[in-house]
């Protein structure tokens, strides 16, 4: 089991940052990667942004390339993801997830353990 809690999310103008983390415990040791999703209302979840545990390799979805940063503190159990240039059509419930047995990071179905949600709203 894989606990996963996010935290840092809020209401943000058009233009500004945030940064998120996730914090896991308990079978941390065994992940393969941590991964950011997000979801609008009416929308399917979206993969914005994962990290392989191991190497640290980073792979992000086109519409945050240049304006978020995923990273890994292993000492923490703890991943970040710094939000830049929020836009409006930013605004989403974003999801950590942990993946425990696949080198397919992108998709949501390769993650076995997800936490509660954070809302990040961007006004215009």
């Amino acid at each position: 089991q894989v606990q996963l809690v996010e935290s840092g999310g809020g209401l943000v103008q058009a233009g500004g940052s945030l940064r998120l983390s996730c914090a896991a415990s308990g079978r941390t040791s065994s992940s393969y990667a941590t991964g950011w999703f997000r979801q609008a209302p009416g929308k399917e979840r979206e993969f914005v942004a994962a990290i392989r545990w191991i190497g640290g390799r980073t792979y992000y979805a086109d519409p945050v390339k240049g304006r978020f940063t995923i990273s890994r503190d292993n000492a923490k159990n703890t991943v970040y993801l710094q939000m830049n240039s929020l836009k409006p059509e930013d605004t989403a419930v974003y999801y950590c997830a942990a993946n425990l047995h696949t080198t397919v990071v992108i998709t949501a179905s390769s993650y076995d353990y997800w936490g509660q949600g954070t809302q990040v709203t961007v006004s215009s």
